[in-house]
């Protein structure tokens, strides 16, 4: 890969894929939103930066330049921790702007697509069909993942481009400012407060944000056509071993409330193949667990310090 596009890339994940890329040295076409943040990439070695609104995916081949190695597209509004998750016309309008990155990728001819989801999609596979199903509101934003996917592997499969879909387990990370479940566990460890919990004996995985972005340019390079993709550990924990790792790290003698709320429903790991990106690319988390999290712990205190700063990604 030598050229790459990231939609995004002002976002958690889109920022930190963009400097892996460039630090590797891929040139990157950096599209986003946020001004300041984009200023922020124009500076990284070999990134160009092209500030577009969603409304402008449509028309986003204009604004580009030129042929693509591989088109990630990680531009999603209203994830995890926002309540926007739950906006049902937010989320069908993502999967309309996700269709819309794929037809500029076959406009450009790129040779590979590569859409930033979630391995929570496999929630709503289990939905079809199971009429004892209870839906959360989770599942609205899922969906729209999920639509935006096989819409998507459609148009890449008549337009003649490689479509490889990155389901990704909850990240955590410097950058992250979202109220995801990492962030608020860590900021009530480090206040001294005993967190509220669900039971949690189901499997559950968390990955550190360097490995995302290890694990997405692995796909870009070596992945498969129209192959789903794992992006976490191959090898599973429960939440509360999960959360009593973070509880050790942070503060070992703050009590865990496990158990003040019903258990979420389990993800049906069954249903994801999460040995498939070691076998195709060779790719495993690295990130040392603990200082990942003492490094996410230390940013999320600045932020709170200084919430305008904090070194914002």
């Amino acid at each position: 890969m030598k050229t790459a596009i990231v939609t995004g890339a002002t976002g958690f994940v889109g920022a930190r894929l963009t400097r892996l890329l460039s630090e590797n040295g891929v040139r990157v076409q950096a599209v986003g939103r946020n001004e300041k943040k984009l200023a922020a990439l124009s500076k990284l070695e070999g990134v160009t930066t092209v500030a577009a609104d969603f409304a402008e995916y449509a028309q986003l081949h204009e604004k580009l330049a030129a042929e693509t190695d591989v088109f990630y597209h990680c531009a999603f509004a209203g994830g995890f921790g926002s309540e926007s998750l739950r906006d049902y016309a937010e989320q069908l309008e993502n999967a309309k702007r996700a269709c819309d990155a794929v037809a500029c990728a076959i406009r450009m001819k790129a040779k590979k697509f590569v859409l930033a989801s979630t391995v929570n999609t496999v929630e709503i596979r289990s939905f079809v069909g199971n009429e004892g199903f209870a839906p959360r509101y989770t599942c609205v934003y899922s969906t729209g993942k999920l639509a935006a996917e096989l819409i998507g592997k459609t148009l890449a499969h008549n337009g003649g481009l490689a479509y490889c879909t990155a389901l990704i387990a909850m990240p955590y990370g410097e950058g992250n400012r979202a109220r995801t479940l990492p962030n608020i566990v860590m900021e009530q460890l480090m206040a001294g407060k005993r967190p509220k919990l669900i039971e949690g004996n189901n499997l559950y995985d968390l990955i550190y944000i360097d490995d995302v972005a290890r694990g997405l340019q692995a796909i870009g390079e070596q992945g498969k056509d129209f192959r789903d993709y794992y992006v976490g550990h191959r090898n599973l924990d429960t939440f509360r071993s999960w959360v009593t790792r973070i509880r050790d790290v942070l503060s070992p003698e703050t009590e865990l409330g496990f158990g003040e709320y019903p258990d979420a429903p389990a993800l049906d790991y069954g249903l994801v193949d999460l040995d498939a990106l070691y076998r195709d690319t060779g790719f495993e988390c690295k990130a040392d667990i603990e200082e990942s999290i003492r490094m996410t712990a230390k940013w999320l205190a600045n932020m709170e310090e200084n919430p305008s700063g904090g070194g914002a990604m």
